[in-house]
C-alpha cells in the first residue's frame, strides 16, 4: 500500500493550516467554546465558501469536491492541531458519510448540497444510556405506523445533538437495525444539552417519544452501513488526535528550550529530554497508524476495520499521554486553567472515549484477526 502524499495533499494541508492559524488560535477557541452553540458561524461559512471543506467528501454533482478519506485525514489532523471549535466532525464525518453510505440517492440529493454550502447541520445518533459502543447495544425502537415510522428511546451522548437540523438515528425495527431521519422540529423529540468534560465539543441527550421519522435506505440494512461509517469516523478522529498530540509535543519542546533553571534551558536536563523523546515516539506511532488507516480506506477497503481499530486505540492513548506529559514539562504553570495545555488535555480525554475507548477497539481488533 502506497502511503505517500502528493503535492496536492501538501497544498491542502498548508491551505487549511493557514486558515486555522487565522481563525482558531487560543483566544478564538476560548471565546467560542463558552458560547451556547460552541462555534463561530462566520468561520463556518468561510469553511464552506472559501475552502470547500464542508463538501470535501460530497460528489461534485451534489456540490462538493469529491475527495476521500486521505484528504479528510489531512483536514482533521490540522483541525486537531488548532482545537477548532465547530460541528465539523458531527456534520461532515458522521452525518455526511452516513448519507453517502446509505445509498439513499434522493435524500443525498436533498441534504448534501445544503451541507456543502454550510446551510445544514447534521449528526449521527447511535450511542445510548447503557454506555455501549457496539451496534448490538442499540435498543432504541422504531415502530411502523401506516407508511411511516415513530421512534421511542434515548440517545446519549449525541455530538452537537442540540444544534443539528437533521438527526440520523439508528433504531431497531422488526426487520433489524435501520437508519432514520428526524428533523429538528419533530414532535415528541426532546433535546437537552449535556455538561461536557471538553467544552470545545457540545453534547446532548435526545429523547424520542412517538417521534415521526423517515426511513433511510432499506429497512433492516443499517448494520453494514454503520459499521463502515464508524470505521471512517474512527480514522478521522485518529487523525485529529494525532494533530492534537503534535501540537502538545511542539508546545513542550518550545517551553523546554525557553524555560531556564539554574542558568540552563530545562530541555538540557535528562529527565526533560526523556519526556520529550517518549512524547515523540508516541506521536510518530499515532501518525503512522492514522495514515495507514486513511490510505487503507481508499486502497484496501477490506482492511479498513482492522486499521481503523488499530489507529483509534493507538492515537487516542498517544494523545492523552502526550497531553499529560506536556503539562508535566510545563510544571506549575501547566496545571493552571489559563494555560492552553489544559485545553488539549481535555480534548485528548474526550477523544479517547468518543467512539469507544482503546480497550474496546483492541477487543474489536482481536475479534477481527481471530485472536
Amino acid at each position: 500500500m502506497d502511503l505517500s502524499f502528493t503535492e496536492e495533499h501538501q497544498q491542502l494541508r498548508e491551505l487549511v493550516r493557514r486558515f486555522l492559524d487565522e481563525c482558531s488560535d487560543e483566544q478564538a477557541v476560548r471565546a467560542q467554546m463558552d458560547t451556547e452553540e460552541g462555534f463561530d458561524r462566520s468561520v463556518w461559512t468561510r469553511m464552506a465558501e472559501e475552502l470547500g471543506l464542508l463538501g470535501l467528501m460530497v460528489p461534485e454533482e451534489q456540490g462538493g469536491t469529491g475527495l476521500g478519506a486521505v484528504e479528510l485525514a489531512i483536514v482533521m489532523e490540522e483541525m486537531g492541531r488548532s482545537l477548532l471549535c465547530a460541528p465539523y466532525f458531527s456534520t461532515v464525518v458522521l452525518g455526511g458519510n452516513t448519507l453517502l453510505e446509505s445509498g439513499d440517492e434522493a435524500l443525498c440529493q436533498e441534504i448534501l448540497p445544503k451541507m456543502a454550502q454550510g446551510e445544514l447541520f447534521l449528526t449521527l445518533a447511535v450511542e445510548e444510556e447503557n454506555g455501549g459502543h457496539d451496534l448490538s447495544d442499540i435498543h432504541c425502537s422504531a415502530e411502523k405506523q401506516g407508511d411511516s415510522f415513530v421512534l421511542n428511546g434515548v440517545k446519549t451522548p449525541v455530538l452537537d445533538g442540540a444544534l443539528a437540523d437533521v438527526l440520523l438515528v439508528a433504531a431497531r425495527t422488526e426487520q433489524g437495525l435501520s437508519l432514520f431521519r428526524v428533523d429538528a422540529n419533530a414532535e415528541g423529540m426532546t433535546r437537552k444539552p449535556l455538561p461536557p468534560l471538553d467544552t470545545t465539543r457540545k453534547l446532548a441527550r435526545i429523547e424520542f417519544q412517538s417521534t415521526p421519522a423517515e426511513l433511510i435506505g432499506r429497512e433492516g440494512s443499517a448494520e453494514a452501513v454503520l459499521e463502515h461509517v464508524l470505521d471512517l469516523a474512527a480514522v478521522a478522529l485518529s487523525a485529529e488526535s494525532t494533530g492534537g498530540a503534535q501540537a502538545c509535543l511542539d508546545m513542550a519542546v518550545q517551553y523546554a528550550k525557553e524555560r531556564l533553571q539554574f542558568g540552563r534551558p530545562i530541555g538540557s536536563f535528562q529527565a526533560i529530554k526523556h519526556k520529550c523523546a517518549d512524547m515523540l515516539v508516541q506521536v510518530e506511532s499515532a501518525r503512522s497508524a492514522s495514515y495507514s488507516a486513511a490510505f487503507s480506506a481508499v486502497q484496501d477497503a477490506a482492511e479498513l476495520s482492522v486499521t481503523a481499530a488499530m489507529a483509534k486505540s493507538k492515537s487516542s492513548e498517544a494523545y492523552f499521554f502526550v497531553a499529560a506529559e506536556n503539562i508535566q514539562v510545563h510544571g506549575g504553570i501547566g496545571f493552571t486553567w489559563e494555560h492552553p495545555a489544559h485545553l488539549y488535555f481535555k480534548r485528548a480525554k474526550s477523544s479517547e472515549v468518543l467512539l469507544g475507548e482503546p480497550a474496546f477497539h483492541r477487543q474489536k481488533l482481536a475479534a477481527l484477526i481471530d485472536l
